[in-house]
């Protein structure tokens, strides 16, 4: 057992890394974490978490429509890991959706407010419910086991039918739906992934791709506890699967030849040499492997059939999802290590899952044994050479939670420190050229800044007003980002800063100053801010609750401050009626060309003085 052993003990490192990822993630911000932009939106995480984290659970419906509609019955011992894998499969695509979302805690909004026009409430709505549809298809495994639930279980009995017509039907639904979301950007994506049948496509490959997931899982598993692997079952969905790519491929030249892109294919440029080793592993390879029954019947070749079409159809996915659409956007994207080890990540939770239920429940016709509970005897070795970590149950315990916290540790320290707390990349920098005086507001910190003209705000404000803006100013300085109140991305957190007054090294403040003596040291005995700063109004700048100082999440301070302001402007000025508009100040195409001409020197710890060509230069004229 110790290849289970080992599996699990390495999937436990990733889920420890990947833990403290997503804690970062969600405390500091997509921009922290990952290498995506305003003009790269979509990355690995919707490439292959989402997108093809709903394709690789294709296998449930395929299986399920060929054991209960054809009636199949040698299929049936594929039937409940298939469910199994959907099951985790679409928990994954939820999983990774949240961690994709910039305000994951809002994605109730789709159930109460409705937009049907839209493909993406067809898509959310079939995967909520084709995840509940899985979930009450596969209870009665789990609920065989306690006696008690037996009413429960008799009762989802005989809807089981019901369920299967509902998952097959839904699941095909959204299947396609997801091509659908792409019909809207011809002009995004490289034409040889863009097309109006792009519906069809997606579910052709997602059936193929569903029978070779369960193929592959079915190898796995296999191999995972030296049973003997399903080989005759394995070559029938080989057999199947050449069929379906076949036809995948035949669709996909016809379409290509009747809108006249074949020639596209050896253009020679990146995307067509990316489109020809996409088809060749998704589809040509293990086509050819399949369709010969010499091939398909030996286990090595349908490692490597099956596990092609797995790569392939979720390269598909990203290429279609974000990968190629850089021609158009003239953006560079490579996933952060980050964005890598939370994919990883939710795969290691899915496969640990995985592994619980079929060593604790009846998945297989035979249930293996569960390598952590197998009785041994006491250990005869000399104990002061060796270590005994107790009996199997507790040395899984001690030594899984072990590698969980060590990884968790070393994901904590490997967290880039410039990108979680600003030091180092500057929020805000300054350049002049041509006698302007302009910020270049570096919100997300992924060097897609946003232009603001310093010195034609202050004429319209007036040179008195400063304080609208520059609320709250550290003791000793003249200028401060805004993130060193501003600390959290999206939670208000408290700015007043204890150290800074009390220490040596800072204001050195003794406590009577500002405690009341006599009186317990706390924020409701102590005096207002105001008190000792009266040239700040600081009540306008708080949340006013038991003089608990909050500064606003970043991306609200940013917004408020600017939004409302262009918001008041817009009534007023009759020429910029859409001044509030998000794209007045999140134009990446003139400041990504910027930034690549840009060279900076370093004029202070808070900011950058920047010496730029001439912003009026023919190549930025262009841009």
């Amino acid at each position: 057992m110790n290849r289970v052993q080992n599996t699990k003990l390495v999937l436990w490192l990733i889920t420890g890394l990947a833990a403290a990822v997503a804690l970062n993630r969600f405390i500091f911000g997509l921009g922290a974490t990952t290498n995506l932009n305003d003009a790269t939106p979509w990355g690995l995480w919707i490439g292959v978490d989402v997108m093809g984290g709903v394709a690789l659970a294709g296998g449930g419906f395929v299986i399920t429509a060929i054991f209960y509609i054809m009636k199949r019955d040698e299929f049936h011992p594929l039937v409940k890991p298939a469910v199994l894998t959907a099951f985790l499969g679409y928990l994954a695509v939820i999983l990774g959706l949240m961690f994709d979302l910039g305000l994951p805690w809002n994605i109730w909004h789709m159930i109460v407010y409705w937009n049907p026009h839209s493909p993406l409430f067809e898509v959310g709505w079939c995967v909520m419910l084709y995840t509940t549809v899985l979930l009450l298809e596969f209870s009665p495994v789990p609920l065989e086991k306690f006696s008690r639930y037996a009413k429960i279980r008799n009762f989802l009995m005989k809807f089981r039918f019901v369920f299967v017509l509902l998952g097959i039907m839904l699941s095909t639904l959204h299947q396609s739906s997801l091509g659908s979301l792409f019909l809207i950007m011809p002009f995004k994506i490289y034409p040889l992934w863009y097309s109006s049948i792009l519906p069809i496509e997606f579910f052709i490959s997602a059936v193929a791709l569903g029978l070779m997931m369960v193929a592959f899982e079915s190898l796995v598993s296999h191999w995972l506890y030296r049973r003997t692997p399903e080989k005759n079952l394995v070559a029938k969905l080989g057999k199947a699967v050449s069929w379906v790519l076949g036809i995948y491929l035949l669709v996909k030249m016809v379409d290509l030849g009747i809108n006249g892109k074949l020639g596209l294919i050896f253009s020679g440029v990146w995307e067509s040499n990316l489109f020809i080793i996409e088809i060749l592993i998704s589809t040509i390879v293990p086509m050819i492997i399949f369709a010969f029954p010499r091939l398909r019947d030996k286990n090595g070749f349908q490692w490597i059939g099956s596990s092609m079409v797995v790569v392939g159809m979720v390269l598909n996915r990203i290429d279609v999802g974000g990968l190629t659409m850089l021609g158009a956007t003239g953006d560079s994207y490579f996933p952060s290590w980050m964005e890598i080890t939370v994919t990883l990540g939710v795969i290691s939770v899915a496969a640990l899952v995985f592994l619980f239920v079929i060593e604790h429940f009846h998945v297989w016709e035979i249930q293996p044994k569960d390598p952590e509970s197998l009785k041994e005897t006491p250990p005869s070795f000399d104990y002061a050479s060796r270590v005994w970590l107790g009996n199997p149950e507790a040395a899984s315990l001690t030594k899984y939670s072990l590698a969980f916290v060590i990884s968790f540790a070393v994901g904590m320290a490997l967290m880039p420190e410039q990108k979680i707390l600003g030091k180092g990349i500057n929020d805000i920098k300054v350049y002049r050229a041509s006698g302007k005086d302009t910020l270049l507001i570096n919100g997300n910190r992924d060097n897609y800044f946003v232009e603001f003209p310093h010195k034609s705000h202050i004429k319209r404000i007036g040179e008195n007003n400063c304080i609208k803006c520059h609320h709250l100013t550290l003791p000793g300085y003249q200028e401060n980002s805004c993130w060193e109140c501003h600390t959290s991305m999206y939670k208000a957190t408290a700015f007043f800063r204890h150290d800074q007054h009390t220490l040596n090294s800072n204001a050195n403040i003794k406590c009577n100053v500002c405690h009341t003596p006599g009186m317990n040291r706390t924020a409701a005995t102590a005096k207002n801010c105001v008190d000792c700063h009266p040239q700040y109004d600081i009540s306008k700048f708080q949340s006013v609750s038991n003089k608990k100082y909050e500064a606003l999440s970043y991306t609200d301070a940013m917004h408020k401050l600017c939004v409302s302001c262009h918001i008041n402007k817009s009534k007023e000025l009759k020429d910029k009626p859409y001044l509030a508009q998000c794209s007045t100040c999140h134009q990446t195409g003139f400041t990504k060309k910027l930034e690549a001409s840009i060279k900076w020197e370093v004029s202070s710890p808070h900011f950058n003085q920047v010496i730029l060509p001439d912003v009026n230069s023919e190549a930025l004229k262009k841009e």
